[in-house]
């Protein structure tokens, strides 16, 4: 129908908006380093973890972080050796510079 687009079922008609300017944020770490998928990060202080007795030790590495847009400000989601997958805060890590 031109420029218009038509449900086969409804017959709904809406025209097709292309976003050219997808909005990007930038993660920085606890320091202002920026963060990307695959970087690997320090915690900077002990966490604690629900439902576990032992915390994240400051100083724990973690390896091929994964930027998301989670729940309550978590903005990483990553697997913590001897925790398994969570989701961690910005806030709270240091970006490893090779």
């Amino acid at each position: 129908m031109g420029s218009l687009l038509v449900c086969p079922e409804c017959a709904n008609e809406w025209t097709q908006e292309v976003d050219v300017a997808e909005e990007v944020k930038v993660i920085k770490d606890a320091v202002g380093n920026i963060l990307e998928d695959g970087d690997t990060v320090t915690i900077i202080k002990d966490l604690k973890v629900k439902g576990s007795s032992t915390s994240i030790k400051v100083g724990t590495k973690v390896r091929n972080i994964r930027l998301v847009n989670g729940p309550d400000g978590h903005d990483i989601d990553a697997k913590v050796d001897g925790f398994g997958a969570m989701n961690l805060k910005s806030s709270v890590v240091k970006k490893v510079l090779s």
